[in-house]
């Protein structure tokens, strides 16, 4: 973009941004380093600037002239959330943290990484395992999602019922607030005590509070040798009593043990073109389990162990263990390559919740009849995260769905859910998409605590509005200099159209 166009561009933008705040940007970051959306391309962004930050300090000051000019401010990680976190619009600022992607320490001895919000998780895995060890966390965005926002949204994936979740990895944290100041807190010990732990406002509140801008990782070691093993099962209760089986391995750890219901199992099968003598594809669910212990062999053996357990106790059961990298990879694929579904049915709406293991059966027998109901040909795919009961449901519908439908499902998939001691959001958050739910279903004190800490820390709103609570945008925030009440005015008319 030659200098006229720059100019031209800057004066539209102008209309809704003031031109000031754009010329302090660039004195902040570089003006290469603010960028006009529509040629930087950003999924989801409808604002006109996104801003890249290098270092914690870039970000307080561009936090602080946004909160001059009262702009909101809408953080960018890798842009893997499924609900819609990272959503932005005309008149707000995105602030992407890109460039923040320095591991700046890394301690074998400790086994902790201190690392910039903007670290992949594959960047941050790369490096640990040059020092035998991983960050215990792993999910299959590992590429694009970015530690900062797997902060934000307190991400879980396949080692969480081993590892915990995000929340159980971090050490400690920085992150700058609504106003500008730096919270601080890169503790690399376990044990402390010295009040508040402030750090969890931050981790799971998707941006609303403050922006993540580095992180203190714990890292576990990484197991010698792992061994993967597909097994096709006739219920959920033999999927978790397999589950049982593999926990009480004598020479290995349980390090994943994903689940796939029969429809997703058939569609990433053809999907894949994978087929093998030995895995019947009419089983009701299938468990892909990794071990992780000192030697493959040994750790394949265990597995043959299992399986005999298995068949003894469930003779229909049929299984794989793979003997190679590859056909470890193409068992792999079949539950990470998620896309297919979405191949098939573009937009399919997507569910994520968390079950307790004792209530997954009732559970999802009352779904599958409860969705029926709805329609006859309603079918879900099922899979997920079986040892801690995080289950993934996509209906076989382009969305999004008719209001009417969207309710009735939801009150399928919802109700009773947080009574069985299960959660309607397991890992990926509230974001823009799911406040509603929130709302039906969360504890109403809770949800008193979570806006009185919000107007706490963010009183105008400043910090990534709209997103897990509601009436939070800048539409709703009391007026204040520099902004003019014109392009206030501009902005509420705007909203209205959304």
């Amino acid at each position: 973009m030659n200098a006229a166009a720059v100019a031209s561009h800057d004066e539209r933008v102008g209309n809704l941004v003031p031109l000031p705040l754009i010329e302090s940007l660039r004195t902040i970051v570089g003006t290469s380093n603010v960028r006009i959306a529509e040629v930087f391309g950003a999924i989801e962004q409808d604002a006109a600037i996104i801003v890249l930050p290098a270092s914690t300090d870039q970000v307080a000051a561009v936090v602080r002239v946004c909160c001059q000019y009262e702009i909101p401010v809408v953080p960018l990680g890798g842009g893997t959330g499924l609900v819609g976190g990272s959503i932005s619009h005309i008149g707000e600022i995105v602030l992407s943290t890109a460039r923040m992607n320095r591991i700046e320490r890394l301690d074998p001895v400790e086994r902790t990484a201190v690392v910039d919000a903007g670290v992949t998780l594959e960047e941050l895995q790369t490096a640990a395992r040059a020092h035998g060890l991983e960050p215990g966390i792993d999910l299959a965005a590992r590429g694009s999602a970015t530690i900062g926002g797997m902060v934000s949204t307190n991400a879980g994936g396949m080692m969480a019922f081993r590892n915990g979740v995000m929340r159980h990895r971090i050490l400690g944290l920085e992150a700058v607030m609504a106003d500008g100041s730096v919270y601080c807190d890169l503790t690399r010990v376990v044990k402390n005590s010295a009040g508040y732990d402030l750090k969890h406002l931050f981790i799971g509140a998707e941006g609303t509070l403050g922006i993540v801008t580095r992180v203190v990782v714990k890292l576990e070691p990484s197991p010698k040798a792992t061994a993967t093993a597909l097994f096709g099962l006739p219920s959920v209760e033999a999927a978790l009593e397999t589950i049982r089986m593999a926990f009480e391995s004598g020479v290995g750890h349980l390090r994943a043990a994903e689940a796939m219901w029969n429809s997703y199992f058939r569609l990433a099968s053809s999907a894949h073109g994978w087929s093998e003598p030995g895995v019947a594809p009419d089983q009701p669910i299938f468990l892909l389990l990794l071990l992780g212990g000192a030697r493959e062999d040994i750790l394949q053996q265990d597995f043959e162990r299992i399986y005999c357990e298995t068949i003894e106790r469930f003779p229909e059961a049929t299984g794989i263990i793979a003997n190679s990298r590859r056909q470890e990879n193409d068992l792999w694929r079949l539950r990470e390559d998620s896309s297919v579904l979405y191949r098939a049915h573009p937009n399919a709406p997507s569910f994520d919740v968390s079950v307790p293991l004792s209530e997954i059966p009732d559970y999802l027998e009352r779904a599958f009849a409860g969705l029926a109901a709805i329609e006859p040909d309603l079918v879900p795919y099922v899979f997920g995260h079986l040892a801690d009961g995080n289950l993934h449901i996509i209906l076989n519908r382009q969305g999004p769905l008719p209001e009417r439908m969207a309710e009735a499902v939801e009150r399928v998939l919802y109700d009773g859910l947080r009574e069985l001691g299960g959660s309607f959001s397991a890992e990926h958050g509230i974001g823009s998409k799911r406040i509603h739910s929130l709302l039906a279903t969360a504890d109403p004190t809770k949800l008193a605590t979570m806006e009185r800490i919000k107007k706490t820390l963010d009183g105008q709103s400043l910090m990534n509005p709209d997103k897990v609570l509601p009436g939070h945008g800048w539409f709703v925030r009391s007026p204040g200099p520099p902004a003019s009440e014109e392009r206030r005015s501009q902005r509420q008319d705007e909203t209205a159209n959304d």
